[in-house]
């Protein structure tokens, strides 16, 4: 429940964001997730990750900007292992959003949200944004 609020208020925060240029499929990058997690409720092991965009979108809810989310893949060996929704952010409208100082473009961060309900996967792929929020299974969520 807590990740749909957190989407829905990310979502609801570029509502008004026009059309912009993001990255069609390809390779945003390599990660490192600390912990286990889910992935689009299937178990995701500690470790790298490739991370890439998929040209699936979810359908976006009434109101929300139709490019503000993106399906990614997590890939270990060359080998698909895992999938979720990233909610994408131009750096135009990152400020809207980001309480701390995003990552360079070509960078990305990790880390455990407070509660640790959430693991977050921020990657920047140049100056577009991919917020990636995994559910740790520790919390309340």
């Amino acid at each position: 429940m807590k990740r749909l609020i957190l989407v829905g208020a990310l979502a609801g925060a570029l509502s008004a964001t026009t059309a912009f240029a993001q990255t069609s499929g390809g390779n945003l990058g390599t990660v490192h997730i600390a912990k286990k997690v889910m992935a689009d409720g299937k178990p995701l092991a500690a470790g790298t990750y490739t991370v890439r965009a998929t040209d699936d979108t979810p359908k976006p809810g009434t109101g929300q900007d139709p490019n503000g989310e993106k399906y990614v893949e997590f890939l270990k060996g060359g080998k698909v292992v895992g999938r979720e929704v990233a909610t994408v952010v131009p750096s135009t409208d990152i400020g809207k959003i980001a309480k701390k100082n995003p990552p360079k473009p070509g960078q990305s961060r990790t880390e455990l949200l407070k509660g640790g309900d959430y693991y977050r996967v921020w990657i920047n792929k140049g100056g577009t944004h991919y917020i990636i929020n995994l559910a740790t299974g520790e919390g309340k969520a």
